[in-house]
């Protein structure tokens, strides 16, 4: 991505995050059962989103690097999946705090809820197992094939509302149509595009940095072996 392009999406990320916070917290009105807590959806849910977006391009660039071994491929996998980490991050924190407001207490071992706390801890896994190997070729295999096992569990986290009892709200009705009003689903649209617009914003320049990490790490080598 050239730096003219990257700092355009930058100023569009930066308007559409603006912009998205003004339908939040004054356009949209608050839901009348939850009140002004039920505005931490549109953070939800847009997080969750993106953490799912950023760990679909994880499997994706892993099974490429498993075919090449060009650690291009590996750079991806692991900013995608240090970016979905922070995002998975958010959705368990925003969750936890629409759940004390509304349950009554933090937390509960809720289908969805369980089953996104363990693509959490897959992910943090991914990035120990990153930072506990040094020989490179070892850590992209190895991170590869993790990144693909860990994401059969999007899947189920998006359909365990589905397949079993939940007391987590589920939105689609029968359809695929959404249960919120007309304003409500503006509002969580243009927040889901000012997240992913901000995932596409600070991928490559996380990737760039795993670049200059393994050129130092490479000078390095080279210095050492003098």
């Amino acid at each position: 991505m050239g730096k003219k392009l990257g700092y355009a999406l930058g100023i569009i990320a930066l308007l559409t995050v603006i912009a998205a916070n003004y339908l939040i917290f004054i356009w949209v009105p608050a839901e009348k059962v939850m009140g002004i807590v039920q505005k931490i959806f549109y953070f939800h849910v847009a997080a969750a989103w993106v953490g799912f977006l950023a760990f679909f391009i994880v499997f994706f660039s892993s099974i490429r690097y498993l075919l090449s071994f060009n650690d291009k491929w590996d750079w991806l996998s692991a900013a995608s999946a240090e970016i979905g980490f922070v995002f998975m991050t958010i959705v368990l924190l925003t969750g936890s705090i629409w759940g004390r407001a509304f349950w009554g207490h933090w937390w509960t071992w809720d289908p969805r809820l369980t089953t996104s706390l363990i693509l959490w801890f897959i992910y943090a896994a991914y990035l120990l197992l990153r930072s506990g190997i040094t020989q490179q070729e070892r850590k992209a295999r190895y991170s590869a094939v993790l990144g693909i096992i860990g994401f059969i569990d999007v899947p189920i986290v998006w359909f365990s509302v589905r397949w079993w009892r939940t007391v987590h709200p589920n939105l689609m009705v029968e359809g695929g149509k959404m249960a919120i009003s007309t304003k409500m689903t503006i509002t969580l649209s243009l927040s889901v595009i000012a997240f992913t617009l901000l995932y596409a914003f600070l991928l490559p320049r996380v990737v760039k940095l795993y670049q200059l990490d393994n050129r130092i790490q490479k000078t390095k080598d080279i210095i050492r072996n003098l």
